[in-house]
């Protein structure tokens, strides 16, 4: 397994240079203290030039994969390629003892984000799926309050979680796995199983295609889960409409409604307002650069050999979901799903804190509403 360089600092190649590796990763590991690229995977010839250059990194083409892994220049890889690409990239990683963090979700399906958690119990090395929102500490507060049962039992759980993606986008073209279920569903999914501390048990799940933008799959869905004691969750994602995050959990004795919630960039904060009884307070955490706060605790476990909380297990058990509600949609039938019990959760101590920086300029890179 490879070891830090003399700097104590995690070496990372960037597998795939789109919009999500230009626009937040990248821009992010200079604002930590025990991160550094070194390489970038990819196959765009002027990426290999113009954004290897810009932060002074050595480009590889996707062929000459291997060749990175066992080169000694890197310590771990950020994998941010279309998802379904995940596993050719993960498995070869963990194999030559290169440490993993993925973006989400996992893969795109089942057998394969199963197949890389299994793959991560045969390996040195660690994998870490990119729950930015884990390190983010108004998440974790909450996350907290409803556990220390602060609202009472948590019962209810809603969200809604759209934005307009233009049709001629790569995302309107690679069928349910490229939409928005798998692309923004993991975030209302994982907030609810996190806040109820389970898993769910049942899935069902309605979907529409809205007449005139001619994508795949269903644009807008509502998926309903049943929890452990009866509890239920309903969330909402859509590629149709304006911009919207919120989420609202209640329990016996009170509410929390989230908004925003989920996103991140200048100008987003993590935004929450309580209620109980007649007591009612908003909470706004800081403006934060939330891919440095989860590279950070992610080299922190590397450079600590500390497993990381959010690992294959955590990604495997949301993409299980997904693939639940692709079933429910093409069947029309509701899903029942293995009790399962999860032992790790998040918690305040995972919390980071980075200021936001400047997201700089695009090169061959597709934002997702353009």
């Amino acid at each position: 397994m490879s070891n830090p360089g003399t700097q104590g600092k995690v070496r990372y190649a960037v597998v795939g240079g789109g919009w999500i590796s230009q626009a937040a990763f990248m821009p992010g590991v200079g604002q930590t203290e025990n991160s550094v690229m070194t390489a970038l995977v990819t196959g765009d010839p002027r990426k290999a030039d113009e954004l290897a250059g810009r932060y002074g990194l050595k480009s590889y083409a996707y062929e000459d994969y291997e060749n990175l892994l066992g080169s000694g220049e890197i310590d771990a890889v950020y994998i941010a390629t279309p998802n379904f690409l995940h596993r050719q990239f993960v498995l070869p990683a963990l194999k030559a003892g290169i440490h993993v963090l993925l973006e989400k979700p996992a893969e795109a399906g089942e057998a394969a984000a199963r197949e890389i958690f299994e793959a991560t119990k045969a390996s040195r090395a660690k994998l870490m799926v990119a729950y930015r929102l884990h390190h983010e500490p108004g998440t974790l507060e909450m996350i907290e309050r409803v556990r220390a049962r602060e609202f009472g039992d948590p019962r209810l759980f809603t969200s809604t979680f759209s934005q307009k993606v233009d049709p001629s986008n790569h995302r309107a073209r690679n069928g349910f796995w490229a939409g928005p279920v798998a692309d923004m569903g993991p975030y209302p999914l994982n907030a609810v199983r996190n806040l109820f501390g389970a898993e769910p048990i049942e899935v069902s799940a309605v979907g529409v295609k809205t007449p005139g933008l001619g994508f795949d799959f269903h644009d807008s869905v509502t998926v309903t889960l049943r929890f452990p004691e009866e509890r239920l969750a309903t969330f909402t994602v859509s590629y149709s409409v304006p911009g919207s995050e919120r989420f609202q959990l209640i329990g016996s004795e009170g509410e929390i409604e989230a908004s925003p919630c989920f996103g991140f960039g200048p100008g987003t904060a993590i935004t929450y307002r309580t209620t109980r009884g007649e007591q009612q307070e908003e909470r706004r955490q800081a403006v934060l650069d939330q891919f440095a706060g989860e590279t950070a605790y992610f080299s922190d476990c590397i450079l600590n050999d500390r497993q990381p909380e959010a690992d294959a297990e955590e990604g495997w058990l949301d993409v299980r979901v997904i693939a639940a509600v692709e079933r429910a949609l093409e069947s029309g039938q509701s899903q029942r799903l293995e009790p399962y019990d999860r032992s790790k959760r998040p918690g305040r101590d995972q919390a980071r804190q980075y200021p936001q920086g400047e997201v700089p300029s695009f090169i061959d890179a597709e934002p997702p509403t353009g």
